[in-house]
């Protein structure tokens, strides 16, 4: 015998939560720059020495 639905054996899903609301639109970020500085970084290319030698001169702490 099958047994019957009824609301005290069906289980309830869980909440969920809906973005829907949100009016602010997210910056999406560059990520073709991210990738090509990675790698710029990762070959150690004149244009990421340039970078890091500007950073320096700037002050600021050195993108290493």
């Amino acid at each position: 015998m099958a047994a019957s639905r009824n609301a005290s054996n069906t289980a309830t899903g869980p909440n969920r939560v809906s973005f829907a609301r949100i009016k602010e639109p997210l910056e999406v970020p560059d990520l073709l720059a991210l990738q090509t500085n990675s790698f710029d970084w990762l070959l150690g290319n004149e244009r990421w020495k340039a970078r890091v030698e500007a950073a320096q001169k700037a002050g600021d702490k050195a993108p290493t």
